[in-house]
């Protein structure tokens, strides 16, 4: 027989799987031809407990991963005992030829536990790090079964059984790490479902209309849109559907899709495999394939670039991805929410916007007003707050509001909506953490004044609209050249590349004509 076929064979199936339990059965099969072999079994001795833990067992028809604690006699745990001083003593042979069992009595003590019939065995030590960590044992029904050839054709498989197990019990650690995180994420989904579905202020007043088209279409599959100005609380309407919905156990995974650099962004919504690119140093699962099961909310979806929206149609039509670098199609199970607050007709009106993508995701829209068209809700917001705030900040007492105090809030414009009111809550939580609570400060000139009136004649921009108008006249300033000295982008003290994206996301077009 050729040796080295036989150890090239019997390490591809000892090594071709992270379940042990089959690779062993796997190699159980092959090394049969050769060597007298009914099962094979891993174990480890656990010298505190005086018993022997079995990890994996395969015959020729069955396969098992176990953890069976067998306990030993002391006649048994006596003999492991000179075993180990063997060891220690450098002189522990590497495989032990048991071919009669009655006379040893670790093997009779084993074989009577389990109720196996009389059977020869071999037994090879497995030593990782200079740590005897287990063994792994070969029986064949009958005495003086194994030769010397046996022995050395079974030392042969040593270095791939100490890998394998290496690997095995790695990959076990990391399923259990898996399973903790799981059980994480089971908690964290009800907190959140306690915290942001549940509570949502002004659910009964005015979000009536938007909780009501949430409780419509969460029951349903059917991508939503949300709309509205930023800090109007988009996430929580989105957080709210998914916790409503049969997928309320599954993942939501949040994506801005305004911090992800456009080079990143293939490779973070939808993976990537090892070697697809200059530091792909592993393969990666994208956002989308996290989600799977459950709810993607796809933030800012005005930003994404117009590869990625090629992409995200494919995904909403196909139910389906393939990772950068890759040619194996993932199908998905996977509900899609979007946010924006930008004006997604306006930008397909520009080209930049895929008018396709519009459509696939206006299936549902839902608007969400700004605070100042919901200023019934302050109160409850603002007391609402004041509590979640008085624990973040670790004050011990909730302090109480000055009389008068919300009359200045109930005034003001609100360009932030939500988020800004947060933020002011915070701010004054800070300023006087024993209370009472006042908000005068707002009105003095260290922000900006709350009752300061907004003149009908002025023009209010989006920021978008006021970054349209001044990058079309800093290109007519430079006569449409971008790069280079007097260019639009020295101009405007950027990198070219990045007023590029810019005008990209804005329509503007920069090609000349």
């Amino acid at each position: 027989m050729d040796k080295n076929e036989f150890f090239r064979q019997a390490s591809l199936k000892i090594m071709s799987n992270l379940d042990l339990k089959l690779g062993l059965q796997s190699c159980l099969k092959y090394i049969s031809d050769y060597i007298p072999a009914d099962r094979i079994y891993l174990q480890k001795y656990e010298h505190v407990l005086g018993a022997m833990r079995l990890v994996s067992c395969a015959t020729h028809d069955h396969c098992e991963e176990m953890d069976t604690l067998v306990p030993l006699p002391e006649q048994s745990k006596e003999k492991m005992k000179d075993l180990a001083e063997i060891y220690r003593a450098g002189q522990l042979p590497a495989v032990l030829v048991i071919n009669n069992p009655s006379t040893e009595p670790v093997t009779k003590g084993m074989l009577n536990a389990l109720e196996l019939p009389l059977s020869s065995a071999m037994s090879m030590p497995l030593i990782v790090e200079d740590q005897l960590i287990g063994a792994l044992a070969v029986l064949a029904k009958g005495e003086n079964r194994y030769t010397d050839l046996h022995a050395e054709l079974y030392e042969m498989l040593k270095e791939p059984f100490f890998i394998a197990m290496s690997n095995t019990l790695e990959h076990r650690e990391v399923l259990k790490l898996r399973d903790m995180l799981a059980d994480d994420n089971k908690f964290l989904h009800s907190e959140l479902r306690r915290v942001s579905g549940d509570e949502i202020i002004g659910a009964h007043f005015g979000l009536r209309d938007v909780m009501h088209k949430v409780q419509q279409v969460a029951i349903l599959n059917s991508p939503v849109l949300l709309l509205g100005e930023t800090g109007v609380g988009k996430d929580v309407i989105a957080n709210s559907i998914h916790y409503s919905s049969s997928r309320n156990d599954a993942p939501f995974v949040s994506v801005n899709c305004g911090a992800i650099p456009d080079t990143l962004i293939d490779s973070e919504l939808f993976g990537h495999e090892k070697g697809a690119f200059t530091g792909a140093l592993a393969q990666k699962r994208g956002r989308f394939e996290r989600a799977n099961g459950g709810t993607i909310f796809l933030d800012e979806i005005g930003e994404l670039p117009m590869q990625a929206q090629v992409r995200l149609l494919k995904v909403l039509q196909s139910k389906e991805i393939e990772r950068v670098g890759g040619v194996k199609t993932i199908n998905l199970d996977i509900r899609v929410i979007a946010a924006t607050n930008r004006n997604l007709e306006e930008m397909v009106k520009k080209g930049s916007f895929r008018e396709d993508l519009w459509f696939r995701l206006n299936v549902f829209p839902i608007w969400i007003p700004p605070l100042r068209d919901r200023i019934s809700d302050l109160p409850a917001m603002l007391q609402h707050f004041i509590n979640q705030k008085a624990k973040e900040l670790k004050l011990g007492i909730t302090p109480q509001l000055e009389p008068g105090a919300i009359d200045y809030l109930m005034q003001y414009h609100w360009p932030g909506n939500v988020r800004e009111l947060q933020n002011v809550v915070e701010r004054a939580l800070i300023l006087n953490p024993q209370g009472p609570i006042s908000f005068k400060y707002l009105d003095t000139g260290e922000e900006k004044k709350i009752h300061e009136p907004i003149s009908d004649s002025d023009e209010i921009l989006s920021l978008e609209e006021m970054n349209y108008k001044h990058i079309q006249k800093v290109l007519r300033a430079a006569n449409g050249k971008i790069h280079g000295k007097g260019g639009a982008a020295d101009l405007l003290k950027v990198n070219a590349n990045t007023l590029r994206n810019k005008m990209n996301k804005l329509g503007i077009d920069y090609k000349k004509k």
